[in-house]
């Protein structure tokens, strides 16, 4: 395994175990303090759980992008490309918006892993294979 598939597979897995916390937001876990800057303590609004849920599939599917990038599933391509640079640049937004965010819980625990998810993105995007 190559040191792009590593860094794949670790940027991935840190998306699905967001995706986890988000589905347990959106099945009603009182870890509202921690999400959507800290608005809701206790269990999310009918929308923000909603807003959770969908946000599970976008991270899994990114997880599943930067997983084709490094050349571990599917086949690659012009369109993997630029999906793994958009994936880039919506989780660097991400990063910042959770290392700003009003709550302190939210900026402890998802300001370093979505830095964490910069730095691997942007590795598997610009040393993936061609």
């Amino acid at each position: 395994m190559s040191v792009v598939e590593m860094v794949a597979w670790v940027t991935a897995a840190l998306f699905a175990a967001v995706a986890v916390f988000q589905v347990a937001l959106a099945a009603g876990a009182p870890l509202g303090d921690m999400a959507w800057s800290g608005t809701h303590p206790g269990t999310l609004p009918g929308r923000l759980r909603a807003a959770s849920a969908v946000s599970a599939l976008l991270l899994l599917v990114m997880g599943g992008i930067v997983l084709a990038r490094a050349g571990v599933i599917g086949d690659g391509g012009t369109a993997v490309t630029v999906a793994s640079w958009a994936v880039v640049v919506f989780v660097a937004l991400s990063a910042a918006g959770n290392l700003a965010s009003r709550s302190p819980r939210e900026r402890a625990v998802f300001g370093p892993v979505g830095v964490l998810l910069v730095a691997g993105a942007l590795t598997v995007a610009i040393l993936g294979p061609a």
